[in-house]
């Protein structure tokens, strides 16, 4: 039997990370048993459903790199599979229709309520007679279609994660809906609603295994009384644990961050935010690994290992992670990433004429970076001919004997046209020996000339940087001017 999983996100908000999560454990186990892993969109909320939504769960997903072999299906395209599929449980008896009204069904909870009850329908349509549906069909009552749940029943699966699993009939909720009322007059029901549709979706794609959050294990009970009705295949289910924030919270839009689009804008790289899902609920064989590619992974990954309990979120192992990989990433790699950051800050960059030398500069900022935005921060001191002094700074340039240093810098370097590495060295050699000064103070004090602070990037590098532009002359003659 060939393993097909799918991921189905609503395109009702961006590409949530619970749900790109969910996605990464369903590639990898497609992939681990050499399946197939199949996109649905699951798009039947048409009043909250957006194009640009799906768009940004699409690209969302490539750009992790989890790519799908089949779909994208669109649920809203598929409304003629699930009408005959409500048709098919009324003409079963499984299902029924039900004329309550609003305020009936809204008196009905608070009446539970005053009794202490957990609100619930109490199937009072389930056995209508033909002259009752007439009568309410004569009131202008529309009905939507509801599924029968026998509250003695209990239904027992075994979770691929969590073991063997039972809920009781009783705890559903009473009889579900699984059609609206119709809106259009012509049609004998209206839309159908998420538990009916999904699983007509999994029978028809011939999903063989489900593999979603926990919050859905409520949902799995009910589902498997559809198959059950249809006569269907029940396919094996595994509900992967929440992620949880600091304070261990399912964590939400409202917590802040947590669409994937937040974290590619905040510099982080696709692979390695996907290694780190990897890791929120999985753990590899060897718990040491903990840097990998989706493909490695995919080789070591099975559903005995992921965890029941919540997997909380953690920034700095995030952080950790992402900068693992950017550390081991060339000049050449980084600058395509770090180009628009530096356009954003509106540093000048000419990514044509200038491909060298910020070639030159990624691999000074690299080692420093932990994501992608840090590039801005990092490399501030090399851009423009000019630079503001902090108070340290003019501090160390006002020390006695350090104006009469950085002159002797500038008169040296005024005499080649392109500095080498050799020569800045012999430079601060010799100006250290005729002025009979330790190098530490002409180190400090040259970095204070040229940057504008006494921390930063290293100094021979981004003096080198500097030169090919003719920045390190004209801020050192503007840092002796002040003086």
């Amino acid at each position: 039997m060939t393993v097909r999983v799918r991921i189905a996100p609503s395109p009702t908000g961006n590409l949530h990370i619970g749900t790109a999560r969910t996605a990464v454990f369903n590639w990898l186990f497609a992939h681990h048993n050499q399946g197939q892993f199949i996109l649905r969109v699951e798009d039947t909320d048409q009043e909250r459903s957006r194009p640009e939504y799906t768009e940004n769960i699409k690209s969302g997903l490539a750009w992790l790199g989890l790519t799908w072999d089949e779909g994208p299906f669109f649920q809203t395209q598929r409304l003629d599979l699930y009408r005959q599929a409500i048709q098919t449980l009324l003409d079963k008896g499984c299902a029924y229709r039900c004329y309550c009204t609003p305020e009936e069904l809204e008196q009905m909870r608070e009446s539970q309520k005053a009794k202490n009850q957990a609100p619930r329908y109490d199937n009072r349509h389930r056995h209508l007679t033909e002259e009752q549906r007439l009568a309410f069909q004569a009131e202008g009552r529309k009905p939507v279609i509801r599924f029968m749940i026998d509250d003695d029943r209990e239904i027992v699966w075994q979770d691929l994660i969590r073991g063997q699993v039972t809920w009781k009939g009783s705890d559903l909720g009473g009889d579900m809906v699984i059609a609206r009322i119709a809106d259009n007059p012509e049609q004998p029901f209206g839309q159908p609603l998420y538990n009916l549709a999904v699983v007509v979706d999994d029978m028809d794609m011939k999903i063989t295994q489900v593999i979603r959050g926990e919050d859905h294990i409520a949902n799995t009970a009910k589902q498997i009384l559809l198959y059950e009705a249809f006569g269907a295949t029940v396919p094996d289910f595994a509900h992967t644990p929440l992620i949880l924030n600091q304070e261990g919270r399912k964590l939400s839009k409202r917590g802040g961050v947590t669409s994937i689009d937040d974290f590619r804008k905040m510099g982080f790289l696709p692979q390695a935010l996907a290694n780190y899902m990897t890791l929120l609920g999985w753990t590899p064989p060897d718990s040491t690994e903990e840097i990998f590619t989706l493909t490695q992974a995919a080789e070591q990954f099975n559903l005995e290992r992921v965890n029941k309990p919540g997997a909380k979120f953690d920034w700095d192992k995030l952080d950790w992670i992402n900068s693992q990989y950017l550390h081991k990433m060339s000049g050449e790699e980084l600058v395509d990433l770090l180009v628009p950051y530096w356009q954003q800050a509106g540093y000048p960059v000419d990514v044509d004429g200038d491909r060298p030398w910020l070639e030159q500069m990624a691999t000074l900022i690299g080692p420093s970076l932990t994501r992608l935005s840090d590039g801005v921060k990092e490399s501030v001191l090399l851009f423009g001919d000019r630079v503001d002094y902090s108070e340290e700074a003019i501090a160390q340039m006002r020390q006695e004997g350090v104006k009469e240093v950085l002159q002797a810098v500038l008169e040296k370097i005024a005499e080649s046209s392109q500095l080498t590495e050799d020569e800045a060295k012999d430079t601060l050699k010799q100006v250290t020996k005729n002025f009979k000064v330790k190098k530490g103070l002409v180190m400090r004090s040259l970095r204070a000339g040229l940057m504008g602070e006494l921390h930063g990037p290293d100094l021979i590098q981004s003096w080198l940087l500097l030169n090919q532009k003719g920045w390190d002359k004209s801020r050192l003659s503007h840092g002796l001017d002040l003086l």
